[in-house]
């Protein structure tokens, strides 16, 4: 694995907007703020507190505006894309970002922005398990993985899988040691008090209830990919 010089100094964001999911930008915050010689910085479409889906409270650092090239770029999930997707300042964002970044890493159906920003085409990609029928409208093939990396492309499945794609970033930024460290300072040993953490795995009834629950975001989210098609291939 080619590491980066440890000496060489990097700067990692996280892209923040309301009604995300936390956890898709806590969890591999937790990994990614420890990076050796990095600084991480929180950047949102303005400096104002964002307020993430259950109603918890973010102060990002830096506006999108002022916001430095960034060595990677991490796009979180949650329901608020999907107000997004045709936002051209968040969208501009992400393709400028990409265009210098060693990596984009999303999370979630944070992959759902990074396909309207046009950088899933021809890809391989992973998002939610509600979301993975959307990835082929941006042009990516859908890998059922927690972690999926194609070139400067990484993404993550749904929300705790963050966690597994982080280190994995911290791997190829600065190798398995400082990863394999981060992961045991983070005591990161899952042993689920439950098998429902995977549509293979949950029982049916419980399968059913949470498709259910997902059914309006789900069907926008195919609504949105259906039209972002169409305007690229009419």
């Amino acid at each position: 694995m080619n590491t980066i010089d440890p000496n060489t100094h990097l700067t990692i964001g996280a892209l923040i907007f309301p009604d995300m999911d936390q956890c898709d930008f806590t969890g591999p915050f937790e990994a990614l703020s420890r990076v050796p010689n990095s600084t991480f910085l929180t950047i949102a479409k303005d400096t104002g507190p964002v307020r993430d889906l259950r109603g918890l409270r973010i102060l990002p650092d830096l506006s999108i505006a002022d916001a430095p090239q960034l060595d990677v770029l991490l796009v979180p999930g949650g329901h608020g894309q999907e107000a997004l997707m045709h936002d051209e300042a968040i969208l501009g964002f992400i393709r400028k970002q990409a265009s210098h970044a060693r990596y984009v890493f999303s999370v979630c159906t944070g992959a759902l922005l990074c396909g309207a920003a046009g950088l899933l085409e021809g890809k391989r990609a992973t998002t939610h398990w509600t979301a993975m029928d959307v990835l082929p409208y941006y042009g990516a093939t859908p890998v059922n993985e927690r972690v999926v990396i194609d070139g400067a492309m990484i993404s993550a499945g749904g929300v705790t899988a963050g966690i597994d794609g982080s280190l994995v970033v911290v791997s190829l930024l600065r190798g398995v040691t400082v990863a394999e460290e981060l992961q045991l300072y983070m005591a990161y040993d899952p042993q689920t008090p439950f098998t429902a953490g995977s549509p293979a795995t949950a029982p049916v009834h419980v399968l059913i209830a949470v498709t259910e629950r997902a059914e309006a975001i789900t069907k926008q989210r195919m609504e949105t990919g259906q039209r972002y098609r169409t305007r690229q291939h009419p």
